[in-house]
């Protein structure tokens, strides 16, 4: 697994991620327990709500705010790659809100964004449930 594939960016916050390589071997664990042999190209990007907004608008047709977006551009069946654009606003705002730390959200956030393009679904009761267990697998499986 290439974990220097895996990218972490800003676009239009000022926001620098913590622990890069430790949240790096996190996600390439994550994706080699799925079955996944390699990584592509893994971007992760923070952004603002209103960043995010526009590209919900402009590529999923939804006008509503998230706190993911999640593209899949992988080619081969054992690879992932993909880029995964998240609010920071709604990170801060939904840690508040389910009262836990803006760290725990974050990386829940971004271990649901790696499930995503792992295969992991969250539109119908039953694929949301799973997709919940899943991530409170890999949160419990963080050293960091």
């Amino acid at each position: 697994m290439a974990l220097k594939d895996i990218s972490f960016f800003s676009e239009d916050i000022d926001f620098v991620l913590k622990d890069k390589a430790k949240v790096r071997t996190w996600i390439g664990d994550t994706i080699k327990s799925e079955g996944f042999r390699r990584i592509g190209e893994l971007t992760f990007v923070f952004c603002s709500d209103e960043y995010l907004l526009d590209i919900n608008k402009q590529y999923l047709n939804h006008d509503t705010y998230t706190d993911i977006v999640t593209f899949d551009s992988s080619e081969q069946q054992d690879e992932i790659s993909g880029d995964i654009f998240i609010s920071i606003e709604r990170i801060r705002e939904n840690a508040a809100k389910f009262a836990v730390t803006e760290r725990d959200e974050l990386h829940r956030v971004i271990i649901h964004g790696v499930l995503h393009l792992c295969g992991y679904y969250d539109k119908k009761k039953q694929d949301k449930e799973l997709m919940t267990l899943k991530e409170n697998e890999y949160l419990e499986k963080r050293t960091f």
